[in-house]
């Protein structure tokens, strides 16, 4: 028996899918060439990966499809190994055989198909490990993409020079703003805020002295708001919020008094 035959064997092994007559042939094997450990032990844990909890989540169809797509197509038996004679091509009946003949043919030696390939059995690992792998793209996915709101906050909180300021709002909600110099950016925190009415929205200013400046506009989720102010934070500026028609003010200006007035200075 040579290695390759040896690792098809230790795959059909590792689930328990041998024969008892294969079964034996691979004990012998191993016994005989202990150097063939390293792969018993490879296909044991891949065998183990497709046991583990990951199996419990529903892979795509896309890659269940092609998965036995791919075994329908590969084939299930072992391919004649070097040291073992073939079987010559079929060649044209003869009239009548000889009883030596019959014999020689007979002694040509014959291989049962595997229930389980090498072939097939690292395509199921594959498949394990991607559904495995999906369960944690899906947290990686979530991971990159934030929104640039969180990210910005995230950075300014981190910061040496963070600052935060909170007022309250007429309807019982908060308003916090946390900005940092080094970070040059500032993020409005919004908690009981009320939704604006048809075709209004929310808009940021930042406020230096008499002239605002408008930081964009955001939108309000069950009275929950986390905007990132468009543009460059001064030392001093307040930061300020009015209610505006969609898209915000057309004239650069605010057409409405703020809802909402955060000094930072």
């Amino acid at each position: 028996m040579n290695e390759n035959e040896f690792a098809e064997l230790a795959a059909g092994a590792a689930l328990h899918a041998l024969s008892a007559e294969d079964e034996r042939r691979f004990r012998d094997a191993l016994a005989a060439h202990p150097e063939w450990q390293t792969i018993v032990e490879s296909d044991a844990a891949a065998a183990g990966l497709l046991a583990e909890t990951a199996a419990t989540v529903d892979p795509p169809a896309s890659i269940r499809s092609a998965l036995l797509a791919q075994i329908a197509m590969t084939p299930q038996g072992s391919a004649p190994d070097a040291d073992e004679p073939r079987a010559a091509a079929p060649a044209p009946e003869p009239a009548a055989e000889s009883p030596a003949a019959e014999k020689s043919v007979a002694e040509v030696p014959t291989r049962k198909p595997r229930r389980w390939g090498r072939a097939v059995f690292a395509l199921a690992a594959c498949l394990a490990v991607l559904v495995g792998v999906g369960v944690g793209a899906v947290a990686l996915n979530q991971q990159l993409n934030r929104p640039a709101s969180v990210v910005a906050l995230q950075e300014i909180e981190a910061a040496g020079d963070a600052e935060q300021a909170t007022v309250e709002l007429d309807d019982g909600g908060t308003a916090t703003a946390h900005w940092s110099g080094s970070v040059g950016k500032a993020v409005l925190v919004a908690d009981g805020l009320p939704s604006p009415g048809e075709g209004e929205t929310y808009e940021l200013w930042f406020v230096r002295g008499d002239a605002p400046v408008s930081a964009g506009v955001f939108d309000v989720d069950s009275g929950e708001a986390t905007a990132l102010l468009d543009g460059d934070m001064q030392a001093g500026d307040a930061i300020a919020v009015t209610v505006e028609q969609a898209g915000g003010s057309p004239t650069g200006q605010p057409t409405s008094d703020p809802v909402i007035v955060i000094p930072t200075a």
